[in-house]
């Protein structure tokens, strides 16, 4: 399998892509790793070579700031946009990416493609949970709006992805919502509950927001909007959480005694809620598989991004999809 990273993306762009890049090629000698960016930059941080790593010449970023759709028609040349277009022409079967959330989307729907029968594709990264085994949920900002019929079609893709790269038998797909009665939310979940329930999922009815974390479900549906709000308030609730226990751990002898205690517990409590043991959320809906890293991915994320990867392409995530989306356009 070959796999093209975007060496310019993300906060920590292009040492700990490259970083990262390199310890899997090293891991999984059977893949292919293409690193797409100035040729110069990249090889000046590889203090090797390995016969299955190589690199992509691309002359231009796209920066944080850059407004999407303009970046991507503009920065022909890019990062980004050479490794959307590697997947496209398949000389790639997979790329990833922590750069520009925006960016990254108009490349997959402008260069990559979007899958027959995808009105809109939507990012699904993993929420941590307390029982390690994390949910999986979408959309969480690839679009702010949707239909009921768009959040039909995410639990359909979220499902199956769950069952191709993490081995669920039988996962169990909740709505996000504002109360767990059918007839509660919106107009959007009202309308989406009952689609949710004739579909060939596991639908387990309305998830609220506090009960995430315990895991009640293994696909978590929802509007961008929504979903983004929830993924962003609880990386700060996290953060916030770890930064008050520090304060309090280090304000006397007998705090830091207790930390000491405590620090093999916290850690892996820490571990759980860490975004870096995930690597990547796919981008579902598209031709081809694209997968976005999170921002400040350092080296240890960008490798399991291409874990991540290796396993949506083993299980042939996209033609799942496909296939499963085209026989429910067949049957209507």
């Amino acid at each position: 399998m070959r796999i093209a990273i975007d060496a310019m993306g993300g906060d920590h762009a292009p040492k700990a892509v490259v970083e990262g890049a390199l310890a899997a090629a090293k891991e999984w000698p059977d893949t292919s790793i293409i690193l797409v960016g100035p040729e110069d930059t990249i090889r000046s941080l590889l203090p090797e070579m390995p016969s299955n790593l190589s690199i992509r010449h691309a002359s231009e970023v796209v920066e944080a700031e850059d407004e999407p759709v303009k970046a991507v028609r503009r920065k022909k040349d890019s990062s980004m946009v050479v490794a959307g277009r590697l997947v496209k022409e398949n000389e790639a079967d997979a790329m990833i990416s922590a750069g520009n959330t925006g960016a990254l989307m108009a490349t997959g729907l402008l260069i990559v493609g979007r899958m027959e029968g995808i009105e809109r594709p939507a990012l699904a990264p993993m929420i941590p949970t307390l029982d390690g085994k994390g949910v999986l949920a979408l959309d969480l900002g690839a679009n702010m709006d949707a239909t009921p019929e768009n959040l039909l079609q995410y639990a359909i893709m979220g499902s199956l992805y769950r069952k191709a790269v993490h081995g669920v038998a039988k996962p169990r797909v909740g709505l996000l919502n504002v109360g767990t009665e059918a007839a509660k939310g919106n107009e959007l979940t009202k309308a989406a509950y009952p689609l949710l329930e004739n579909a060939p999922i596991h639908f387990v009815g309305n998830v609220e927001a506090r009960d995430v974390l315990r895991a009640d479900c293994d696909v978590l549906v929802c509007d961008g909007f929504v979903g983004n709000i929830l993924l962003k308030s609880l990386e700060g609730t996290a953060g916030a959480i770890f930064s008050v226990l520090k304060e309090e751990f280090t304000k006397s002898f007998l705090s830091k005694l207790a930390a000491a205690v405590l620090k093999p517990g916290l850690s892996s409590f820490k571990k759980k809620l860490d975004y870096k043991e995930h690597g990547g959320a796919p981008l579902l809906g598209l031709k081809g598989l694209v997968m976005k890293s999170h921002g400040s991915s350092d080296a240890l994320a960008v490798k399991n991004g291409v874990r991540q990867t290796r396993l949506a392409l083993e299980h042939n995530l996209v033609g799942a999809i496909s296939a499963e989306i085209a026989s429910r356009k067949g049957a209507e």
